[in-house]
């Protein structure tokens, strides 16, 4: 049930350090090295079975810097509060939000944002992840099984002990997990 990266997204990817090394832009080998860290973290570092949470956080900024190059008018920030150094998790718990709210925000002619959280309070964990809807509503593809599959994974994680919140208004989605450590 563990998250895999998108094969669009690491074609685009490709696609992308492609047209900046045929512009001869500087930021073609920062897109590889970032490229780089992203797959070895995705096929070594997720294969464990728990991880740092801080190296889980640190993939998804990885993660949303490289959407943030392929992606015009796209800003991200990410917050953190308490002591995420201590906390270990299952790898890539995460993720699926984070590309949810990604691919959920786009819009090609306005500005769009994703927001996260990450809140250590005694054995609490709370993530937080927070997007701008497009202006134009994009009509939603019936069939999705994400969610599903994320809240198996968490009932299989973290039984009667996690909390999963969604609200979704016009303007913006956001997602609330609670995780009972």
């Amino acid at each position: 049930l563990k998250s895999q990266i998108n094969p669009h997204f690491l074609f685009n990817m490709l696609n992308n350090v492609y047209v900046l090394i045929k512009k001869g832009r500087n930021e073609a080998a920062e897109v590889l090295f970032k490229l780089e860290d992203l797959l070895r973290y995705q096929l070594n570092d997720s294969s464990q079975e728990k991880i740092q949470l801080n190296s889980d956080i640190h993939f998804m900024n990885d993660f949303l810097n490289l959407e943030k190059i392929r992606r015009d008018h796209f800003q991200f920030t990410m917050e953190q509060e308490g002591d995420i150094d201590s906390i270990w998790i299952q790898p890539l718990l995460f993720i699926p939000f984070v590309e949810n709210a990604v691919k959920h925000s786009f819009d090609s002619e306005h500005p769009s944002s994703v927001h996260l959280s990450f809140k250590v309070e005694e054995n609490r964990l709370e993530f937080r992840c927070e997007n701008t809807m497009p202006a134009v509503a994009v009509s939603n593809k019936v069939g999705g099984i994400g969610l599903a599959n994320i809240q198996r994974r968490l009932g299989l994680l973290y039984p009667d002990r996690y909390e999963l919140k969604q609200i979704e208004n016009e303007n913006r989605y956001m997602v609330t997990l609670c995780i009972t450590l």
